[in-house]
């Protein structure tokens, strides 16, 4: 028995989606944050790579169990993702209280890895929310709108890198006090954003034939993996193209993520984290830098979904990439602060559709009694080249990018350009999705 799932207006899509604002926020200081902090404890280059493993393997351990997990799941009173949300928002925020206390390396290290695994249990279950919620004609909308949130949290959390150092001046600590700022106010935006949506968003609860089905399945501690296993064997022919995309879509977001700082420190001020006074001004500006990005990305998120339904997702992600890829290749040349906005205006497109139009190409050939595993399934893609980046870039940057984090820049630009040439060769439906409801206020 098939039921047609109720029409939503674009605001109930919206509140059901402010909870991706405060997971984003958190990722935004993961982005921008942490390697500046790393540097302030005393990691030399070629050790940023490998210190940042946690995101990755947290999340291709986290995403897919919780998905699988949650795909089994029911409450009357709580739902089925709406759990796990509340426990990755909680684990999340009480680590960002405890991070700018880390007095050395390796505690912050210790607690990147607590606090991607909350943001990994928060996240993977609201993809597969918006499939449960979303029939064909809503779910561009859906996924845009947390491409639209993505910008906004991570646009707040990179503002905060620029305004706390003029407010909160001097150390406290082996840190900054504005790291604690921005770090106690990601902790607030995580808990409230989610609570607003869990009280907003009613899920559609199981048919009693899916119901029945649940409670006669027998539950093990490997139910989970073998879940992943299966889905993985079963797994569409477009989800193994879109992995290839996102093998060099990936790898290089980290390459630029880990190095961003540093590369506007060399080209901008000419110093490098030794001039502490020079580095602390650097960091504070690619907040700024960075956070226009993402004002970029929520302000292109829904009109990618109107060129994506008349020119076909993969056209439209594989320009967009392309665009980011021009944006890299300029970046570590700039030697005036104020251009750097230009150079990172392509990316800030490319990043709105990264966080959405790659769902839209494989969204309608994913069962819907999987959307939980399979949307973790996706993000083991994202991970597994993040994995592979910590593992391998530490010794590329030092054999052969002379440990110059603009050339780690460049060549995140080549890896850019290869996935989108990679998009055109992948073939998935084209969707008719319904972008009426979206407002032209929201352009």
């Amino acid at each position: 028995m098939i039921i047609k799932k109720p029409k939503l207006s674009f605001w109930q899509i919206l509140n059901m989606n402010v909870g991706f604002f405060g997971i984003q926020y958190s990722f935004g200081l993961q982005q921008s944050a942490v390697t500046p902090i790393y540097d302030f404890l005393g990691a030399s280059p070629d050790q940023i790579p490998i210190l940042h493993l946690a995101g990755p393997v947290t999340g291709l351990l986290v995403q897919p169990i919780i998905g699988a997990l949650s795909d089994k799941t029911w409450s009357p009173k709580f739902g089925r993702r709406k759990p796990f949300f509340l426990i990755g928002a909680i684990l999340c925020s009480l680590t960002l209280l405890a991070f700018p206390f880390s007095s050395s390396l390796w505690m912050a290290a210790g607690l990147l890895w607590v606090l991607d695994a909350g943001n990994n249990t928060a996240m993977e279950p609201y993809r597969a929310l918006i499939a449960d919620k979303l029939d064909d004609e809503q779910q561009p909308l859906g996924f845009q709108m947390q491409s639209f949130f993505t910008g906004l949290g991570q646009v707040l959390a990179n503002l905060s890198l620029f305004i706390f150092p003029l407010i909160f001046i001097g150390m406290t600590g082996s840190l900054p006090t504005w790291v604690y700022a921005s770090f106690f106010l990601g902790a607030f935006c995580s808990i409230a954003s989610i609570l607003w949506s869990i009280s907003k968003t009613k899920e559609i609860p199981p048919t009693e034939e899916e119901l029945a089905k649940l409670k006669s399945e027998k539950r093990s501690v490997l139910g989970p993996l073998l879940e992943i296993f299966g889905a993985i064997k079963d797994m569409p022919k477009v989800m193994w193209q879109l992995a290839l995309v996102y093998l060099f879509q990936w790898y290089a977001l980290f390459c630029y993520w880990q190095n961003s700082s540093k590369s506007v420190a060399l080209s901008v001020w000419n110093a490098t984290p030794d001039n502490k006074e020079a580095y602390s001004e650097a960091v504070s500006w690619t907040g700024l830098v960075n956070g226009w990005y993402n004002v970029v990305t929520f302000l292109v998120a829904f009109a990618l979904v109107g060129f994506a339904k008349k020119y076909s997702a993969k056209k439209v992600h594989a320009f967009c990439l392309l665009i980011a890829a021009i944006g890299f290749l300029a970046f570590p040349h700039i030697e005036n602060k104020n251009l750097l906005f230009f150079a990172i205006t392509g990316f800030g497109i490319g990043w709105a559709s990264m966080m959405g139009i790659p769902y839209l190409m494989v969204v309608s050939e994913i069962p819907k009694e999987r959307y939980g595993v399979y949307m973790g399934i996706i993000n083991m893609m994202i991970v597994v080249p993040m994995i592979l980046q910590t593992l391998s870039f530490g010794f590329i940057l030092k054999h052969f990018l002379n440990n110059d984090p603009r050339q780690a820049i460049t060549f995140a630009g080549v890896l850019l350009i290869i996935s989108a040439i990679l998009t055109l060769f992948i073939k998935s439906k084209k969707f008719s999705g319904d972008i009426a409801s979206v407002p032209s206020s929201a352009h």
